[in-house]
């Protein structure tokens, strides 16, 4: 029998049992900074400084945690089906349980560019400081899309979810464009189910909603499957 293209939109509810904090609360402030100064180009040439900071604190906790029993049961998904993983998340939990097909929209935390040249990336593990710079002497940052920039994977991502067998979404309200427009690229006859303790949609004759946190709705999801 033909494997299932599994196609798998996640977001920061798909690494809050993990422990990674959400960046964002409800204030609308990330760990207590206005997103404008940690998260947007101006930001960074305003106070270089603390951009980096406010990065190195959020790399240094990847560190201490540890995939979840969601990010496991995705990784699983693979043993019997064709999975890729589109996510908005910058944190690598899901290469850690085992996923092997994940394209990270919003970047990733422990990868740094050059402000030089976007295409001049590297793995980068440690704090990143003023003065680390790229292999021509510009300032490294961190391989992270900003608030005002071009997310330079959303065509690959619409173009994958095109070829969608199922649809799966975990952890994300998708309210924050462009990533939200992804589920519409999925065929018409493709059925989507979405994962979130708080949905903001209901189901209806394509979509089922699993009204959970993410490692009791991916159970869930996986005894649908089956």
């Amino acid at each position: 029998m033909k494997k299932k293209h599994i196609v798998i939109l996640t977001g920061a509810g798909m690494s809050a049992e993990s422990g990674v904090k959400t960046f964002r609360d409800e204030n609308g402030l990330w760990e207590g900074h206005d997103v404008m100064e940690v998260a947007t180009p101006e930001g960074f040439v305003k106070n270089p400084e603390l951009v980096l900071d406010f990065y190195n604190q959020r790399r240094r906790q990847l560190f201490e945690v540890s995939p979840n029993a969601a990010h496991i049961d995705i990784a699983k998904l693979e043993n019997e089906h064709n999975v890729t993983i589109i996510t908005q998340n910058v944190d690598d939990l899901h290469e850690r349980a085992g996923s092997t097909n994940v394209i990270h929209l919003h970047g990733e935390l422990l990868k740094v560019r050059s402000t030089f040249d976007a295409n001049d990336i590297q793995e980068w593990k440690t704090d990143l400081v003023l003065g680390d710079l790229c292999k021509k002497g510009y300032q490294l940052r961190p391989h992270i899309v900003w608030f005002g920039e071009d997310v330079p994977l959303i065509e690959k991502a619409a173009q994958i979810c095109e070829t969608a067998d199922i649809l799966l979404i975990v952890g994300t309200s998708m309210q924050v464009y462009p990533a939200a427009g992804l589920m519409h690229y999925a065929p018409s006859n493709t059925p989507i189910y979405f994962i979130d303790p708080k949905p903001n949609i209901e189901s209806n004759n394509r979509i089922t909603v699993i009204a959970k946190t993410a490692t009791v709705g991916m159970q869930e999801f996986i005894r649908l499957l089956n």
